[in-house]
């Protein structure tokens, strides 16, 4: 007999205890994993909508498989809150994103659960082909599952592991989570077809039926299933009078079904698991489900930080200044306006870059491409090449994500396309795969490429005015995520010297040099030594590509305690660069680097991440009052 309760939640810490639960009870789970979802994250920010959206999915898998012997490997790893709250973290869920907390992305260090790393789009379906053929290979009867949202498998990674999964023994099961948005609303002409792909019950019951028979009667053996395979796929398109792209690369298909139906779920899943070959099970889902608040506005509360769970009011926090990326966003409108040449790039972030005010001002002028960062960059050098001015925004580091095609596509031809860098540097809660702290280290090394940083939201509009206004090469802008220092942003774009930096105080003991925002906390830093009567000169260098010559040799004349500051890495960054040039000149000068050290960053606060690194104005005072 079902056994209905109001906490059982309460009773679950691990998959082994979910098993237990009455397949009856599980609506009353779900529905309770959505309360406790919404009352923890209304005080302490995270993904939301997605993981909403995800709940009888979550359930279903760890209800079915024998997780962790059993792979799951979540794609982004937005969707997998619930995911963490089953699998021994509920009773730490209330540390989500914070320092020394649970990772807001499935992380293998902190879970045997976590089975890859998550946080970047696309990758789920190559790992997991991965795990499967291994387990085959090991003779393991290990099932592999990747969960993939709809707007992640348009990714240039997930096609290449679908056009790989029929080549290799394998019995990967694919879950589709299909809510028809991504951050944004998805684009492109797979999402069109997942929205109007429907499958016959009927027929899928003549197929397992009909497979069935023929084993049974010895009519197929395992090795002739890809013969099989493509038989039914032809009888299915005869029948549904079209032709079923993942059945076209020879993965089995099961659905549309409804993802919110758990029993279903279950059921299907009990009834393919042990079906060999790849299979791809597609599940309708609605983002933000359960709480109406999210599903009227997916967008805002796909991330919507603290909120009233009674009202959905949300509790916003009001700055006297300006985000980087709204002052990107308005400026680049501003030069749009001049120029009918210029043209906006987004890979699937028109709302986290404000890119929207171009969309909104500009719709013919605006490509948001999905989420194919590879795509974008060489999409702008074709529009660059054809004499158009690509302003292509990444985050920094998903830019990462295109590192050939910035070489290949945009460098080697010198294309005129700006790179504008968002989220450059320490990003705070989202953690270790979202920190832009490679750029500058990996941009260095390309020929023709223009690397600047501004210190502040005018240098910022300088920089995109100059780029606009004066360049053929490739050019890129990296900025902060947060806000700015400046009430006033709004000041008239100036054409900038490419390669000239400036000097923002004098000093006779030591010199700073310091590229982009990071930069204002030398200017506290220098306030504080003044008082303990050590006189400290900084210089804002503007460019790290080609970097100030001229103010290198005049420092390195000048002074034997230098210290540089970048919010990136120490590894082949901005230090580096200025380290190069003293020894080429032969300068004989006391270096110390500060900058975000050679290990990955874990999530926190980013005041948290920056004193860590002692890239804080105190970790800089450190560094100036310090032993030379």
């Amino acid at each position: 007999m079902s056994k209905t309760k109001e906490n059982i939640l309460e009773t679950i810490y691990s998959p082994e205890d979910l098993k237990k639960v009455n397949i009856n009870d599980l609506p009353q789970l779900c529905k309770e994993i959505r309360e406790y979802m919404l009352n923890i994250l209304s005080e302490h920010p995270g993904h939301l909508a997605s993981s909403l959206g995800a709940v009888e999915l979550t359930v279903a898998i760890h209800y079915i498989f024998n997780t962790p012997y059993d792979r799951v490997v979540w794609d982004v790893g937005h969707q997998a809150y619930v995911h963490k709250i089953l699998t021994e973290r509920r009773e730490k869920f209330n540390t989500i994103r914070q320092l020394n907390g649970l990772s807001g992305f499935p992380t293998p260090s902190e879970s045997e659960y976590d089975t890859f790393t998550a946080g970047h789009a696309s990758n789920s379906i190559s790992a997991a082909l991965g795990m499967s053929v291994a387990a085959n290979l090991n003779n393991e009867e290990r099932k592999v599952i990747a969960v993939i949202g709809d707007a992640a498998i348009s990714g240039g990674l997930a096609f290449e592991g679908l056009n790989n999964a029929a080549s290799s023994p394998n019995d990967l099961l694919i879950i589709l989570n299909d809510n028809d948005m991504a951050i944004d609303n998805n684009v492109g002409a797979l999402n069109k077809y997942l929205v109007k792909i429907t499958t016959s019950p009927r027929y899928n019951r003549f197929r397992y039926n009909a497979y069935s028979f023929l084993r049974r009667h010895k009519i197929i053996q395992d090795n002739h299933k890809g013969i099989f395979t493509r038989f039914t796929n032809s009888i299915k398109s005869l029948i549904s009078r079209q032709q079923n792209i993942f059945e076209g690369l020879n993965i089995r298909y099961f659905g549309p079904i409804d993802g919110h139906d758990t029993k279903s779920i279950i059921k299907i899943l009990s009834d393919i698991k042990e079906i060999k070959g790849p299979k791809l099970l597609h599940l309708k889902t609605v983002k933000g489900k359960g709480y109406l608040p999210a599903e009227k506005d997916v967008t805002v509360w796909h991330a919507p930080g603290k909120f009233n769970v009674d009202t959905g009011e949300r509790v916003t926090s009001k700055s006297s200044t300006t985000r980087y990326q709204d002052v990107f966003g308005e400026t680049l409108v501003e030069l749009a306006e001049k120029n009918d040449k210029i043209v906006g790039i987004t890979p699937a972030m028109p709302s986290g870059c404000s890119m929207t005010f171009m969309r909104d001002k500009f719709p013919n002028r605006f490509f948001d491409v999905g989420i194919a960062e590879e795509h974008a960059v060489t999409f702008s050098g074709g529009l660059a090449k054809e004499g158009l001015k690509p302003f292509c925004n990444i985050y920094s580091s998903f830019l990462q994500r295109a590192y050939d095609e910035i070489i290949h596509d945009v460098a080697i031809q010198n294309l005129p396309v700006v790179f504008c860098i968002d989220r450059a540097g320490i990003v705070g809660e989202d953690g270790v795969t979202h920190h832009g702290s490679l750029d500058i280290a990996y941009l260095r090394s390309i020929p023709n490429m223009i690397i600047s940083a501004p210190m502040n939201e005018h240098y910022l509009r300088h920089l995109m005015y100059t780029a606009a206004n004066t360049q053929s090469a490739p050019f890129s802008i990296r900025y902060p995520r947060g806000c700015g220092n400046m009430l006033d942003w709004r000041c008239k774009p100036e054409i900038l010297e490419i390669g000239k930096g400036r000097q923002i105080c004098e000093g006779k003991d030591i010199a700073i040099l310091s590229i982009g925002s990071i930069g204002n906390f030398a200017i506290e830093a220098i306030n504080k030594a003044k008082e303990d009567g050590i006189d400290v000169a900084l210089y804002d260098m503007i460019f790290v590509k080609p970097i100030d010559t001229d103010i290198l040799t005049s420092v390195a004349k000048k002074y034997n305690k230098i210290i540089t500051i970048e919010d990136g890495t120490v590894n082949g960054g901005f230090g580096s660069a200025v380290a190069e040039i003293f020894s080429q000149k032969g300068y004989n000068c006391k270096i110390k680097m500060i900058g975000i050290p050679d290990k990955f960053i874990t999530h926190g606060k980013p005041s948290e991440l920056y004193k860590m690194c002692k890239m804080d104005s105190n970790g800089i005072y450190e560094a100036i009052v310090g032993n030379w």
